[in-house]
């Protein structure tokens, strides 16, 4: 569901976005609602931010009882300085660049509220002019977790 929708904003501005899945049969079943809405911000944020003919790619993969999936760009990144604060409810990196880009500046404090009702962690890398990398942890509890076959 989540492809579907970002891969057309990336087909506007020829974005290859490339997934690699290392564990493909898990399901958080449990969690799809959050977790459709968690990706959803992560992903269509790093297609708005990452210029023509760029690339985002998504990582997950298990380590420790714990899924951790990667968001990464190739996009304009955030300033240092900014970083401690992307979460904040309506905190703007850039005004002026806000303003052609769209949005309300919730995306990223909704999706850290979410990360966190999960029991999770989200944090960031990045580096300006190289792009940025989100990074979500979330606990995976095997008997929870439905296989897929």
């Amino acid at each position: 569901e989540v492809h579907e929708v970002v891969n057309y904003i990336a087909k506007k501005k020829n974005i290859k976005v490339k997934y690699e899945f290392k564990n493909k049969d898990i399901d958080l079943w449990e969690y799809s609602g959050y977790i459709r809405q968690i990706l959803l911000n992560i992903i269509s944020n790093a297609i708005k931010y990452t210029g023509e003919n760029g690339s985002v790619n998504i990582k997950q993969y298990i380590k420790a009882k714990k899924v951790f999936i990667e968001v990464k760009d190739n996009g304009i990144g955030i300033p240092q300085e900014d970083i401690e604060r992307i979460f904040e409810r309506f905190y703007r990196v850039d005004k002026a660049r806000s303003r052609s880009v769209g949005g309300t500046g919730l995306g990223l404090a909704i999706t850290k509220h979410m990360v966190k009702a999960l029991n999770g962690n989200i944090k960031v890398e990045s580096e300006l002019g190289v792009g940025s990398k989100f990074i979500i942890e979330l606990p995976f509890n095997t008997e929870l977790a439905k296989k897929v076959s």
